[in-house]
C-alpha cells in the first residue's frame, strides 16, 4: 500500500522537471553559440591580421625586385588594374537552420501539466529510410536473416534493446543497474557491425510502459487506483503497468535509446507506448487526477512521444518510430483506452508508426468495410488490406508519420483449431501485397523467435 499523502505531487515535479531539463539544455545551446562566436571572431582577427602580414611581404618582395632591375619604382611600367569591390556580385551563402515546427494543435492542459514544448534549439535534419524489415528479437538467427536480407528487399532488422522482463545490450543507465535486470545476450556493436556490413539497418526496439520491475523498483511511477496502491491487469499477464503520464518513465525511456545510438543503432522504435488493456486483477480503476483537470490518456501518450521526438529525432537526427495496436487504427473507441488515438499521434512527427495488423489477432466474426470475415486469419491480405483503407483518413493527413505496418509471419495455432492457417512465404507475401494495393511500401515481418521461410519478400532488392 502507497500512502496517498506522497512527499511531492507527480503532476508538479513533470512540469517542474520537465523545465528544469528544458531550461538547462537551453543555456548549455546558448553558452555553445557564445563560444562558437567567440571563435568565428578569433579565426576572423587571425586571418586578417596574417592578410597584413602577408600583403606587406608581398609588397616589399615587389619594391626589391623593381630596385634590383634598376626600374624608377615610381613609374607605371603598364596599365594599372583597378578592382571595383563595390559592384562585386559575389555573396556569402549561408544554410538557414533546421527548424521543426510543431503540427499538433496545442493543448494547454497537457501544457499545464507537463510543461510547454520546448523546441531543439540546434535540430539535425535526419534522413527517412523506406524501411523493409524484419523482427528478430535478442538477435535471433543473425546469419539466416542476413542471408534472408542478401537475396532479397529486406533491408533492416528490428532487435529487442528492450524488453518487459529487461534489458538485453550492455546498458550503464544508473536506472537499470539499480533496477538489476541488466541481461546482456549479444553484443551490441557487433550486431551493428554485421548488419552495416551487408547494407541493412539497425532499428532498436525498446517496450516502454509496460515493466513491472521498474515499478516494482519505484511504484510510485506506475499506474495506480486513487489511493496510490499500483494495479495488476488480467489482460497484461497480471502485471503492473508504469504510467505513461510520469515525466520520470519518459526520461528513463528517451536516456536508453540516446545510449543504444551511441552504439550505432540507426533507429529507435518504442513499443507498449500504451495505457494497459482490461480490468485491474482488484477491480480497482486507475485514477490520474480530477476529470477535467489532467489530459486524456491519448494526450499523454502524444506528448511522450513528441518529447521523445525532439530529444532524439530532431537533436541527433535518428529516426523514431513507434509501435500501435492493430485495431487503434479502425477503433476510436478502443485507442482511447489505449491512449493511441490514429488521427492525432501520426502528427506527433515521430518518423513512422507500426501498426501491428495481425489477422489472429482480430475476434472471429470481424466486419470490415461491411464484409464479415468468419475467420480473419484465414483472410491475411482482406484484413490487412481493409484495416488500412480504414485508417487511411487519419494516415494521410500532410506532414502524418509515415505508417509502416508490422506483418503476420507467426502461425496462430493458439486460437483454435480450424480457425488459423498456416502462415508460410506465401501468406506473409499477400499481407505485403495488401499493404501495396493501399498505397503503402513499407513494411516489418513479426515472429517472436527471429524465424522466416527463405523468400525474396516484397521484390527484388535495389
Amino acid at each position: 500500500m502507497i500512502n496517498n499523502n506522497k512527499k511531492y505531487d507527480v503532476r508538479e515535479y513533470n512540469r517542474s522537471r520537465y523545465n528544469q531539463k528544458a531550461a538547462a539544455r537551453k543555456r548549455l545551446a546558448t553558452m555553445q553559440k557564445i563560444f562558437m562566436a567567440l571563435l568565428c571572431i578569433s579565426v576572423t582577427l587571425g586571418l586578417v591580421l596574417l592578410g597584413i602580414v602577408v600583403g606587406k611581404k608581398a609588397n616589399k618582395d615587389k619594391d626589391d625586385t623593381v630596385i634590383e632591375n634598376g626600374e624608377n619604382n615610381s613609374e607605371i611600367t603598364g596599365p594599372e588594374e583597378i578592382t571595383d569591390l563595390s559592384n562585386s556580385s559575389e555573396t556569402t551563402e549561408t544554410t538557414p537552420p533546421y527548424v521543426v515546427e510543431e503540427i499538433m494543435p496545442a493543448n494547454q492542459l497537457a501544457d499545464n501539466y507537463w510543461g510547454a514544448l520546448v523546441p531543439c534549439e540546434n535540430a539535425v535534419a535526419y534522413e527517412h529510410h523506406e524501411v523493409h524489415g524484419m523482427y528478430i528479437g535478442a538477435a535471433f538467427n543473425l546469419e539466416n536473416n542476413l542471408a534472408i536480407a542478401d537475396n532479397s528487399e529486406i533491408n533492416a532488422l528490428v532487435i529487442d534493446l528492450k524488453e518487459g522482463e529487461g534489458i538485453f545490450f550492455n546498458s550503464t543507465n544508473p536506472t537499470a543497474l539499480e533496477i538489476g535486470y541488466v541481461d546482456p545476450r549479444y553484443d551490441l556493436s557487433y550486431v551493428v557491425e554485421q548488419c552495416h556490413s551487408h547494407n541493412v539497418r539497425v532499428i532498436g526496439r525498446i517496450v516502454c510502459f509496460k515493466d513491472p520491475q521498474l515499478v516494482e523498483k519505484y511504484p510510485d511511477r506506475a499506474i495506480c487506483d486513487s489511493t496510490g496502491t499500483p494495479l495488476y491487469f488480467y489482460n497484461e499477464g497480471s502485471s503492473a503497468f508504469a504510467s505513461p503520464y510520469d515525466a520520470r518513465n519518459w526520461e528513463y525511456f528517451i536516456e536508453l535509446a540516446e545510449e543504444a545510438i551511441s552504439y550505432g543503432v540507426d533507429e529507435i522504435q518504442f513499443d507498449y507506448v500504451r495505457f494497459p488493456t482490461g480490468a485491474s486483477t482488484s477491480g480497482n480503476s486507475p485514477y490520474y487526477g480530477i476529470e477535467g483537470e489532467v489530459p486524456t490518456r491519448a494526450d499523454a501518450i502524444n506528448r511522450f512521444l513528441q518529447t521523445a521526438r525532439i530529444r532524439i529525432q530532431d537533436g541527433l537526427g535518428v529516426p523514431l518510430g513507434a509501435d500501435i495496436f492493430g485495431i487503434a487504427v479502425t477503433s476510436s473507441l478502443d485507442g482511447d483506452i489505449l491512449g493511441q488515438d490514429w488521427a492525432t499521434v501520426g502528427l506527433t512527427q515521430v518518423d513512422s508508426l507500426c501498426p501491428m495488423i495481425y489477422p489472429s489477432h482480430y475476434a472471429l466474426g470481424t466486419v470490415m468495410n461491411g464484409t464479415e470475415y468468419p475467420k480473419p486469419d484465414l483472410a491475411p491480405y482482406e484484413i490487412m488490406y481493409n484495416a488500412l483503407i480504414i485508417g487511411s483518413p487519419n494516415h494521410t493527413q500532410p506532414g502524418y508519420s509515415t505508417v509502416r505496418p508490422y506483418v503476420q509471419a507467426f502461425t496462430a495455432s493458439y486460437i483454435g483449431e480450424g480457425n488459423y492457417m498456416t502462415y508460410d512465404y506465401n501468406a506473409i507475401n499477400s499481407q505485403i501485397r495488401a499493404i501495396q494495393d493501399s498505397g503503402l511500401t513499407e513494411f516489418i515481418l513479426w515472429n517472436a523467435g527471429g524465424s522466416y521461410p527463405s523468400g525474396n519478400y516484397g521484390g527484388n532488392r535495389g
